[in-house]
C-alpha cells in the first residue's frame, strides 16, 4: 500500500512539474516598458517575450506565469539593441599603427553593452590586405556583432603617409574582399586623405559599385578644401554616408557656413539620398554645427561614436553621452532610437538588425531618462543639458549581458 501511494505522489509531481515546464514557454520577459520600435512605428507600453535567442511574442500583456524570468520594465525605455554605425575596435599591440592593430583602438565587449550598444561597424581601421587580421583578432572572439567598412587603403588606417598612398588604393582588391567576407563587410571607407584630388572618393565609389555596398565619405584635407556640393552631387551615389557630419575642422568645408545658416546643397543632398551621419570623434563634432543645423530641422540619419581610445576619454565619452547631446538640443527620444537603430541597420543593408519584430534575433536595450544638471562639451565649448540616457540593462542574443541596478536578477 505504501509503495502504491509513493508512486501515486511521484506521479502527481512529475505531471507538475512538466506542466510547469510547458507553461513557461518563454525563457525572459521584459514587462510594462515604453517600447519604442521605429522599424514597426510602436512606441507604446508593451512587453516582449523571448524564447532563447529570439524574440517570440510582443504584445500590451503576456502572462508573467509562462516566463522563467522577468525583467519589470515599468517606467524605462526599451528599444532593439543599438548599433554603433562608426567605431574602431582593430585592437593589436603593433606600434606605430594608429587605427590599425594598435592600442589606440579599443575591444568591443568593454564600451558596448553598458550602453545598450548590440552592434558595432568599424570605419576602415582595415583594408583589404589585413582585414582577416581583423577577423581573427577581434570580430570571432567578441559577443558584440562586429561588423566592418573596409578602407579604400589596402593597409588600412595606419596613419601618416600610408593613408595618402594612392597607389595602394585599390578598387578592385576591395570590391572582392567585400565579396569573400560579405557576412562581416558592410560598405568601404575614406578617410584622412590629404590633397585636392577626388581619387580616393571615385575608387571607393566604384568598389561599392562592383561589390554592392555603400561607401562611408571622412571628408577633407586640402586647402583651400574640396566643395561638399561637387562630392555630394558629383561623386557619390544614393545611400552612400557623409560621417562627422557636424564637423568644423580645417581643410574641410563644413555644412553650416560662416553666419550660422545650413548650406543651400545640404537639403538637395539629402533630397538625393546622402545620408549624415554624426561620427562625433575626438574634435569631430561642433556645437557650432550641430545648434543650427537641428534648429533648421537637419538631423542626423544616424549617430555614432567614433570611438577609439582618445574620443571615449575626451569629449565624446560613449555612445548614450552622443544621444543624450543631441536630446538636449531637442531631437525627440524616438527620433533618437530611430537614428541608432532601424536607420543604421538600413545603412548598412543589414535591416534584419535594429528592430524587435517576431523571429528576430533578442537585441534589446533598456534605457531611462536621468534628469539633473548635466555638462556636454566639445572641443571649444561647453553646454548645459537637463537630461542624460542612462542603461539600465542589456540583451544580447537572448542573454542579459549588462544590468546596472540588477533588474534581471
Amino acid at each position: 500500500m505504501r509503495s502504491v501511494i509513493q508512486y501515486l505522489v511521484l506521479l502527481v509531481s512529475v505531471n507538475f512539474i512538466f506542466t510547469g515546464a510547458s507553461a513557461q514557454q518563454y525563457t525572459l520577459l521584459i514587462k510594462n516598458g515604453q517600447v519604442i520600435d521605429p522599424k514597426n512605428n510602436i512606441n507604446a507600453i508593451m512587453d516582449i517575450a523571448l524564447i532563447n535567442d529570439t524574440i517570440a511574442k510582443v504584445a500590451a500583456h503576456i502572462d508573467p506565469s509562462a516566463a522563467q524570468k522577468t525583467i519589470d520594465a515599468t517606467g524605462l525605455y526599451v528599444t532593439p539593441g543599438l548599433i554603433d554605425l562608426h567605431t574602431h575596435n582593430f585592437i593589436g599591440t603593433v606600434p606605430n599603427r594608429y587605427l590599425n592593430n594598435s592600442y589606440d583602438a579599443v575591444a568591443p565587449d568593454g564600451f558596448t553593452f553598458r550602453c545598450g550598444v548590440t552592434t558595432v561597424v568599424d570605419a576602415g581601421s582595415s583594408g583589404w590586405k589585413n582585414f582577416e587580421t581583423f577577423l581573427d583578432q577581434t570580430i570571432k572572439h567578441s559577443k558584440t556583432r562586429v561588423l566592418a567598412f573596409i578602407n579604400i587603403v589596402g593597409e588600412g588606417m595606419r596613419g601618416g603617409p600610408y593613408e595618402q598612398n594612392l597607389t595602394d588604393m585599390d578598387a578592385k582588391m576591395t570590391a572582392m574582399t567585400i565579396r569573400r567576407y560579405k557576412q562581416w563587410i558592410v560598405g568601404i571607407k575614406v578617410a584622412h586623405y590629404e590633397g585636392p584630388e577626388w581619387t580616393p572618393v571615385d575608387r571607393a565609389v566604384e568598389a561599392g559599385r562592383v561589390a554592392g555596398t555603400p561607401v562611408m565619405i571622412d571628408f577633407g584635407g586640402s586647402n583651400p578644401p574640396l566643395s561638399l556640393e561637387e562630392l555630394f552631387m558629383q561623386h557619390l551615389r544614393p545611400g552612400d554616408i557623409f560621417t562627422h557630419a557636424y564637423a568644423k575642422v580645417r581643410g574641410r568645408m563644413s555644412i553650416v557656413d560662416d553666419n550660422g545658416k545650413l548650406r543651400p546643397f545640404v537639403w538637395e543632398a539629402r533630397k538625393k539620398g546622402i545620408l549624415f551621419d554624426v561620427g562625433h570623434g575626438g574634435t569631430s563634432f561642433s556645437y557650432s554645427q550641430a545648434l543650427p543645423a537641428l534648429k533648421a530641422g537637419f538631423y542626423p540619419n544616424t549617430i555614432s561614436t567614433d570611438i577609439h581610445t582618445g574620443s571615449m576619454n575626451g569629449d565624446m565619452k560613449d555612445m548614450l553621452n552622443v544621444m543624450s547631446k543631441f536630446l538636449n538640443m531637442g531631437m525627440p527620444v524616438p527620433e533618437l532610437i530611430k537614428a541608432a537603430t532601424s536607420e543604421s541597420a538600413k545603412a548598412i543593408r543589414h535591416e534584419e538588425l535594429g528592430n524587435l519584430s517576431v523571429n528576430s534575433v533578442a537585441d534589446i536595450a533598456i534605457l531611462r531618462v536621468e534628469k539633473g544638471k548635466f555638462g556636454f562639451t566639445d572641443a571649444q565649448t561647453k553646454e548645459q543639458g537637463d537630461s542624460k540616457l542612462v542603461c539600465e540593462a542589456t540583451v544580447r542574443a537572448g542573454k542579459v549581458v549588462y544590468d546596472l541596478n540588477g533588474i534581471a536578477r
